[in-house]
């Protein structure tokens, strides 16, 4: 079996599980779920996406939100990862396909301690998330009572490194909008959720290594921490003057600060909100969609077409702006062959959008231009399709009252999201390479 097939079916499975359980009467507060919001739900949660059909806090058990947060804690490490874990906590050696599964998941060169990889991925994700806990907690149990401020603080680490942006309110964390410790330490989890494993890794080689001048930054951990600052300080640079009207203009100037830079790294990936996101003007909207199609990074928790391809894509125009034959970055030049895979994600990520965008308007037939302002707008489902794309589950408000019929295809985006554009093609079409028929050239006008 091809080790993107065994990726799909590692997620669909936890899916089903997911499913199962949340359909139990013991999941729901008062009725329970429908078998497509249970599906819905379950698949928003290892998807990490965070697109809820019904108020998580409100509509769900303890056991419920337990279930939840298993999963979105299976999602986010990878369902292989778990896998791999359990192998090794059993005294079982990797098959190939395994190793080849992991080495996909996690590294960008070939590497052969996958195990202490393993090792140092569950190291970061429980400390980041414990650390994370502990502060949320401390800062819920002064309006909380102690153990459900240890609940809330455990429950939103866990959604905030693994870029779920599952909350326990209903306005997910807008009640706490202006809180510098809330903000800091949320987004102090998304971004380290959000740069990938491989960087993280490469922290850690270069913290413990015995020699500091033998330890360099590879290219792949400079493109990312390099475009995950400047997404971060020009999203909130444009966020701040869309919406320069709407900001607090009494409170301090580091409050002033705190709404963009929080809503610049969650819309990336995350998927909390520290504003109502239907009264954002319509560009601050088409910022916030461009942002959530590039996401997360490679290796990592969150979705889009990542950082790395952002960074790939722009220094391929320039060079060719240049007219130079190879793209360079870092004084190194990339592989003509990532180059390609890169425009193909792209344009296949496009693609994929424009289709789930075009049934969901398809969904609601009555839907016209000059339906009523109680149809949601194409604006309204573009957003919700990238957001469900990217896995950052930022919603304009219409994912509980969309159809059945749009719901199944707010699910399939949320796994091929999740999954891989590319990993997705490779299952569909398959991944084995032909050298095909060369014909003589001949030129093309393009542009």
């Amino acid at each position: 079996m091809h080790p993107a097939t065994i990726v799909l079916l590692s997620f669909l499975l936890t899916i089903l599980v997911g499913a199962l359980l949340l359909k139990l009467p013991i999941s729901s507060t008062s009725e329970p779920l429908s078998w497509l919001d249970s599906l819905f739900t379950a698949t928003s949660a290892v998807c990490v996406t965070g697109l809820i059909v019904v108020d998580t806090g409100e509509a769900f058990t303890f056991f419920g939100q337990c279930v939840i947060l298993f999963l979105i804690q299976v999602g986010g490490l990878g369902v292989m990862t778990i896998s791999v874990a359990l192998f090794r906590w059993f005294g079982r050696t990797l098959s190939i396909h395994q190793h080849v599964v992991m080495q996909n998941l996690f590294t960008h060169t070939p590497r052969k301690d996958i195990y202490h990889l393993l090792r140092s991925i569950l190291f970061f994700t429980l400390g980041f998330e414990a650390v994370g806990a502990v502060l949320l907690t401390l800062h819920w149990s002064g309006e909380f009572p102690f153990f459900k401020a240890l609940w809330f603080g455990i429950f939103h680490s866990v959604s905030a490194f693994c870029n779920a942006g599952f909350a326990l309110f209903p306005d997910s964390l807008m009640r706490y909008d202006l809180n510098l410790l809330l903000n800091l330490t949320v987004c102090g989890l998304i971004v380290a959720g959000g740069i990938g494993f491989p960087v993280l890794y490469e922290f850690q080689s270069l913290i413990f290594a015995r020699s500091k001048k033998r330890v360099r930054l590879s290219l792949q951990t400079k493109t990312v921490l390099l475009t995950t600052a400047f997404m971060i300080l020009a999203g909130a640079g444009m966020y701040a003057y869309l919406e320069r009207f709407t900001l607090p203009t009494n409170e301090p100037l580091s409050h002033w600060i705190l709404i963009p830079f929080f809503q610049s790294i969650t819309c990336r990936t995350a998927g909390f909100n520290t504003v109502d996101f239907t009264k954002l003007h319509e560009a601050t909207v088409g910022m916030m969609i461009f942002l959530m199609f590039i996401g997360a990074s490679p290796g990592s928790c969150g979705g889009g077409v990542k950082t790395t391809t952002f960074a790939l894509l722009t220094a391929f125009t320039i060079n060719r702006i240049q007219r130079s034959r190879r793209v360079n970055m870092f004084k190194k030049s990339i592989p003509t062959e990532t180059v390609t895979r890169s425009v193909s994600l792209v344009l296949l990520s496009i693609g994929i959008i424009a289709v789930v965008v075009f049934m969901l308007l398809l969904g609601d037939p009555s839907n016209t231009i000059e339906a009523d302002g109680a149809h949601a707008t194409f604006l309204e489902y573009l957003f919700e399709t990238v957001s469900a794309f990217g896995t950052v589950g930022l919603s304009l408000g219409i994912t509980p009252n969309l159809p059945n019929w749009d719901k199944g295809w707010i699910i399939l985006t949320m796994i091929v999201g999740r999954v891989g554009v590319l990993t997705f093609s490779y299952i569909v079409v398959g991944s084995g390479t032909t050298n095909g028929v060369e014909f003589s050239e001949e030129n093309l006008m393009i542009g």
